[in-house]
């Protein structure tokens, strides 16, 4: 299942149980895999066309009436298009909106530099009260949605919307603010988030062989992080890899340096160093930008090295 179909199904659940739940997209219901929900509530969806700064503040006036409003964009729209209205519409306001960017990172290929959001969680993570959450699979999606709409307050959903590698069970128990230790370990921690997580599970596999014992540790959410599992890892291992598909500056690299800042145990990064993205598919991309596999496994054997 792509996760844009996982997410809709989902989403019409919550909109069948509670009227409140209200739809807002700026032209894009076919591309976030919402389109056909138009037909299931017409009175409750609401195509704001290319005017994503008029949706967002459209979504804090319904909420502010008592509406949980979720609108939806691809993610260079969905965050540093709106900050402001981000900013002080829905979160200085206190408005119970989320947010869903779709196609984050390198995830937009054909589309290119220009939809190529390397920054959103750095954008949205320094406002006040956003909680920034990034599944991984199907599975943690389905789960956590009902948890997200019923969370109290902003939410920003960082979705690839296609179809990604299962990874949790289908019995998985999801914690908004607890990350998931997908595998023990006790070289070095790997901190890893969105669809970077298959190629640390392979990774560990394949540094396991030559004798480096990795955890793995998804970081679902980003923000607030959970700084108890992030420092429990690092102490254990007393070594620290961060992979993210997003700038290393401002995203899961910094939130983990955050939390480690008075740990004095060494953190290396692999993603997107401070770069715009280009047109091209998910292979070329992931070489190009430092995101593959063997990129993880050679900063890995470097920070078991120099630790």
């Amino acid at each position: 299942m792509q996760m844009r179909e996982g997410y809709a199904e989902a989403l019409g659940e919550l909109m069948e149980r509670d009227a409140r739940v209200v739809l807002l997209d700026a032209d894009l219901g076919k591309a976030s895999g919402t389109l056909g929900l138009r037909k299931r509530f017409p009175d409750r969806i609401f195509d704001c066309g290319v005017a994503e700064q008029n949706m967002a503040s459209i979504a804090a006036g319904l909420a502010s009436y008592g509406f949980k409003p979720w609108i939806e964009s691809f993610t260079p729209f969905a965050s540093r298009r709106i900050c402001d209205q981000i900013a002080i519409s829905i979160c200085y306001a206190g408005m119970n909106v989320k947010i869903m960017g779709s196609d984050p990172g390198i995830t937009a290929e054909l589309n290119g530099g220009t939809h190529m959001s390397m920054e959103d969680i750095g954008v949205l993570r320094s406002i006040p009260g956003i909680v920034i959450f990034e599944p991984v699979d199907a599975v943690q999606l389905r789960a956590a949605m009902p948890v997200l709409d019923a969370y109290e307050g902003p939410v920003y959903l960082r979705l690839a919307r296609g179809e990604q590698p299962a990874i949790f069970p289908e019995d998985y128990q999801f914690d908004l603010f607890r990350a998931d230790v997908l595998r023990e370990g006790s070289d070095l921690s790997i901190f890893v988030s969105g669809i970077q997580t298959r190629d640390c599970l392979d990774a560990a596999a394949e540094l396991a062989e030559s004798g480096i014992s990795c955890e793995v540790v998804n970081v679902h959410t980003i923000k607030p992080i959970d700084r108890e599992t992030v420092i429990a890892s690092a102490r254990k291992t007393g070594s620290v890899l961060t992979v993210e598909n997003h700038n290393v500056i401002g995203g899961l690299r910094s939130a983990v340096l955050e939390a480690l800042a008075l740990e004095r145990i060494p953190v290396r990064a692999v993603g997107v160093e401070d770069r715009f993205g280009e047109v091209g598919k998910l292979p070329y991309l992931r070489e190009a930008m430092g995101l593959t596999k063997e990129h993880v496994i050679e900063a890995a054997k470097e920070a078991v090295r120099t630790k």
